[in-house]
């Protein structure tokens, strides 16, 4: 019975970001709309046009290889994968002790390799430009995660999501600069991993400034869902390693009985539409930045995360 249970909670962890990505979405969306004084589409729009793209005929490249049938599954298997390693509503789930930090930046970096050749098997111009700024993009925000990482294993001792997660909420680590540091460094790469402004703008298709929608022009139907659904899945992934790093009160850590969890249900999804509404009003604060400025950008990152693992090896030196 009690094994029961645990897969019930597993399945459930891994089936919630599955079914609130698309809605994380279209609050985005619809929230960026009501700023900019027009309707915007429903909240739900998004599961429509996944709907639609599944039930459409898929378009193929003459010159693709198979690659460019298997990348879009690909991407989405990792990105799923990875977000449902992440605690969401609770901790020490069953498969919680493979929720590790640097297995979740590896996950990440294979669904974006794939993608990248991906976009250069079409060949296609547009492809090999995207995959080439996309690259560019990755050497520059992975350095800087990893060492939000390490700040995070300085602090907790430990890079398994649920152990820092329990330290972070039960333990009291307080409020440190170290930590401010690393949250700044992980706010600027999960604007670049995802594309958002000012790194990329995804509702846009200029020739001269897009990033990951040059790689996937040249699909459609199920394989462009796939890929679609994957991008929605990475940021609710980025929101709920946000969530669980930085904010991780609510949730049900050394109590799983019933209450605990729906307490951590509640206080998740209340996270999730509070960053879904904070986005596009960032967004729309800032403007788009021209792609040569990008490493300025992410650069800034790499030194804030670099300033808070200094200043954590200072602080124990005395």
């Amino acid at each position: 019975m009690a094994l029961m249970l645990d897969l019930l909670a597993q399945a459930a962890q891994m089936f919630l970001v599955l079914i609130v990505a698309p809605l994380v979405i279209g609050i985005t969306r619809k929230v960026k709309a009501r700023l900019l004084r027009r309707v915007g589409p429903p909240v739900w729009q998004f599961y429509i046009d996944l709907w639609k793209l599944v039930h459409k005929e898929a378009v193929l490249a003459m010159d693709a290889s198979w690659l460019y049938r298997v990348a879009p599954y690909l991407v989405f298997a990792t990105t799923w994968v990875a977000a449902a390693l992440i605690p969401t509503y609770a901790t020490d789930l069953m498969f919680s002790w493979s929720a590790d930090l640097i297995a979740i930046v590896a996950l990440l970096a294979t669904g974006r390799f794939a993608l990248a050749l991906a976009g250069m098997d079409a060949g296609a111009r547009f492809g090999g430009i995207g995959a080439s700024r996309e690259m560019m993009i990755a050497s520059l925000a992975e350095p800087a995660m990893l060492l939000v990482v390490f700040t995070m294993a300085l602090i907790a001792g430990t890079t398994q999501l649920s152990a820092v997660a329990v330290t972070f909420a039960d333990t009291g680590v307080g409020l440190r600069v170290s930590l401010g540091l690393a949250m700044v460094a992980f706010v600027l790469v999960a604007l670049a991993e995802n594309g958002r402004i000012p790194i990329d703008n995804p509702a846009t298709h200029l020739e001269l400034t897009m990033i990951h929608e040059a790689m996937v022009l040249e699909y459609s139907g199920r394989h462009l869902s796939m890929i679609e659904a994957a991008a929605a899945l990475k940021l609710v992934l980025y929101f709920s390693l946000f969530s669980c790093l930085f904010l991780p009160f609510g949730m049900a850590t050394t109590d799983k009985s019933a209450d605990a969890m729906m307490l951590g249900f509640g206080s998740y999804l209340a996270k999730l539409i509070v960053l879904s509404i904070l986005l596009p009003v960032g967004e729309l604060a800032v403007a788009k930045m021209r792609v040569f400025r990008v490493p300025v950008f992410l650069g800034g990152a790499f030194a804030a995360a670099s300033l808070a693992v200094f200043l954590l090896f200072v602080s124990r030196s005395f």
